[in-house]
């Protein structure tokens, strides 16, 4: 077998990792349609699932390892490039002072309505405004944990390829299709075929334990501090609401979607 061509950068002001630390901004991502993952574990996910990096970037004097071998040979396979690089340019690359050895550039993901089957899974999220990265990593992740499709994003969302969101989503983003839409978009889209939009709700609901889910069941949830607008949640099928035995009022909203999910598989299993 032939020996995997690799590409040594040692300056700080080459254009590549100029162009690698560009993608830690939302503005530069858009523009280039592409995104940074750092680490093994995410790279591996992605690997498995068929996603492979178009250009990937290691460490010097990193330790060896059979998942970093068989990541470098898939991707020398599909042509892209790879890269090493002392540690502290990768640190400057991903702007974390103690980075992972390996990082990957992937081309970003489509994202429209029309991609998506909603007769694959039983299960989507819907998320509407949210605006905390984290929280769209964490809705990814429950996504996955549930068999979901995947997460459809509604009007001004965080970036889901923000290195953030795909650090939190733990590889999901991967495994999980994402879609963006407006509302405008997305509920002429929902009622042209089968799909019960659920959301938790003070407004008519009914308790979220034993609600009658029907598949696909799309699980709303809401910006994190105001919620889902009025006229979003009364063009629901179902508005279930959840016991707050304490002093907060409301879950977070990540958390949310997550106590639905699972109530919804529950009901379907």
């Amino acid at each position: 077998m032939a020996a995997i061509s690799r590409q040594r950068i040692t300056g700080f002001s080459n254009p590549t990792v100029k162009f690698l630390r560009s993608l830690r901004d939302k503005k530069h991502r858009r523009r280039e349609r592409r995104f940074l993952t750092e680490g093994l574990r995410l790279l591996t996910d992605a690997r498995e699932s068929g996603i492979l990096p178009e250009m990937l970037v290691m460490a010097e004097g990193r330790d060896a390892h059979p998942l970093t071998d068989a990541l470098e040979k898939a991707v020398a396979g599909a042509g892209g490039m790879i890269i090493e690089t002392p540690p502290d340019i990768l640190a400057k690359i991903t702007g974390k002072a103690n980075p992972q050895a390996i990082a990957g550039v992937f081309a970003e993901l489509d994202t429209s309505l029309s991609t998506l089957d909603r007769t694959a899974a039983p299960i989507w999220l819907v998320a509407q405004a949210l605006r905390d990265p984290g929280n769209l990593g964490t809705m990814l992740r429950t996504g996955d944990a549930v068999g979901a499709g995947g997460l459809i994003l509604i009007d001004d969302c965080a970036d889901p390829f923000s290195v953030e969101a795909v650090r939190a989503s733990m590889g999901a983003v991967f495994t999980q299709r994402i879609a963006q839409a407006r509302w405008e978009e997305f509920l002429p889209w929902l009622r042209a075929g089968d799909g019960q939009l659920v959301a938790a709700s003070l407004r008519d609901a009914v308790p979220y334990r034993g609600a009658p889910y029907s598949r696909p069941c799309f699980i709303l949830v809401g910006n994190e501090s105001r919620g889902l607008p009025e006229e979003y949640e009364a063009a629901c099928d179902l508005r279930v609401t959840m016991p707050m035995r304490g002093r907060a009022d409301s879950l977070n909203a990540a958390v949310a979607g997550a106590v639905l999910a699972y109530e919804v598989l529950a009901a379907f299993d």
